[in-house]
């Protein structure tokens, strides 16, 4: 059975609406995830949202435990993620209080931890087709359904922050063909591939970050505003999301997402480190 993971990025800090609502803390081997899951179930689907900053927005950027995020998420069960993150926009047409169904990264990260596995158990995993097209799929119909205006399709640069592009940089990145430009979903988005998650992203438009001549320099208070309605819009999209996840999910995603490990261990099985094949009985306990 399908179970929704909500990773809520700035300006999305709790779910509404759940039955059977409940906090809980998840320890992980990977440290503290960004603050406790609330659980629960919404249009019959069992739901778990995890606000990415933690409540209030104490967690910058660099300092997310992404690797304990995603691994408790997959401990408790869940089997799609969806990410809800705010960005700015490279391009005229996505403008503010735009959703982007994202299909591709560019990650620009360098101060994080991007795997779940190292020296004592090597893995190489895809990163070809980065999210699941069924889950894009799912999200653009209840977007559709919900009156939400959503664009299918874009790059997204990730960037380190906390700091937000100069203007060669924001021009730059317009050249490389990118979309949209966040802080959070790299190396999010390779963790939940090497936890055989289904993910996908939604970026939520703020600005145009400061590449546009109407707009110079990006302001917070500016984005704040925007970031409220955008939160507004992204609780309907996840109501209009979960009864259609709950009407049948594929035993085994079409696009091989649950079975992302299936060729990606490298280290032989005898020089395996027993300290770390323990701490990923969550993440790759189904091919160890």
């Amino acid at each position: 059975m399908a179970m929704l993971g909500v990773i809520g990025g700035s300006g999305l800090y709790d779910l509404d609406g759940l039955t059977g609502r409940k906090s809980i803390q998840v320890a992980s081997p990977f440290g503290a995830p960004s603050g406790e899951i609330v659980t629960g179930e919404l249009g019959g689907l069992p739901i778990a949202f995890l606000p990415r900053h933690d409540k209030g927005h104490r967690l910058s950027p660099s300092g997310i435990n992404y690797r304990a995020n995603i691994d408790a998420l997959k401990r408790i069960g869940v089997t799609d993620v969806i990410s809800l993150s705010a960005c700015g926009s490279f391009r005229e047409g996505l403008s503010p209080g735009t959703f982007v169904i994202v299909d591709q990264f560019i990650d620009r990260t360098f101060a994080r931890t991007k795997s779940f596995f190292g020296d004592g158990l090597v893995a190489h995993v895809s990163m070809a087709e980065p999210v699941c097209g069924r889950l894009g799929d799912v999200i653009e119909v209840a977007g559709q359904g919900a009156g939400i205006a959503l664009h299918r399709g874009g790059t997204y640069l990730a960037m380190e922050g906390p700091q937000f592009s100069s203007k060669a940089e924001s021009e730059l990145y317009r050249q490389w063909g990118c979309d949209v430009i966040g802080m959070t979903n790299m190396p999010e988005a390779k963790l939940a591939r090497e936890a055989e998650l289904c993910y996908a992203t939604v970026a939520m438009v703020t600005d145009y970050d400061c590449w546009h001549a109407d707009h110079g320099a990006v302001e917070v208070s500016a984005i704040i505003a925007v970031l409220q309605r955008n939160a507004a819009a992204a609780r309907d999209l996840v109501r209009a999301i979960a009864p259609l996840l709950a009407a049948g999910r594929p035993a085994l995603c079409p696009k091989g997402c649950d079975h992302a490990l299936d060729n990606a261990l490298i280290t032989a099985p005898e020089a395996r480190d027993p300290q770390l094949v323990a701490m990923l009985d969550a993440v790759a306990g189904r091919v160890l």
